[in-house]
């Protein structure tokens, strides 16, 4: 039973920062992914940043510039720093890590609240 624990989210004031971090419970062998999605209240779960083992990066269109994803594959860990952080950022942050299509885990999510 993998389980996925995100942490460092919390309020924070317009233009400020926070940094996201994901540990796996276990070890997780051949990963091909990690990655960030987010979720605001009515809307729908969007990929936010992703990497892959080869260490492409890949980042929503919204937050191209203001965030960077980062992971040690080594402790099974993943990584978002955001900033430059705006009210259309909040939302449930939740960390996602796949071996393959079929075989992949989430984070329960972590909430962050961007207002003045």
């Amino acid at each position: 039973q993998v389980q996925l624990v995100e942490s460092g989210g919390g309020l924070v004031q317009p233009g400020g920062s926070l940094r996201l971090s994901c540990a796996a419970s276990e070890r997780i062998f051949n990963i091909n992914i990690m990655a960030w999605y987010r979720q605001a209240p009515g809307k729908k779960r969007e990929l936010v940043a992703s990497i892959t083992t080869g260490g492409t990066t890949n980042y929503a269109g919204s937050v191209k510039g203001r965030f960077t994803i980062s992971g040690n594959l080594a402790n099974n860990t993943v990584y978002l720093q955001m900033n430059s952080l705006n009210p259309e950022d909040t939302a449930v942050y939740y960390c996602y890590i796949a071996r393959t299509m079929y075989v992949n885990y989430w984070g329960q999510g972590t909430q962050v609240t961007v207002s003045a």
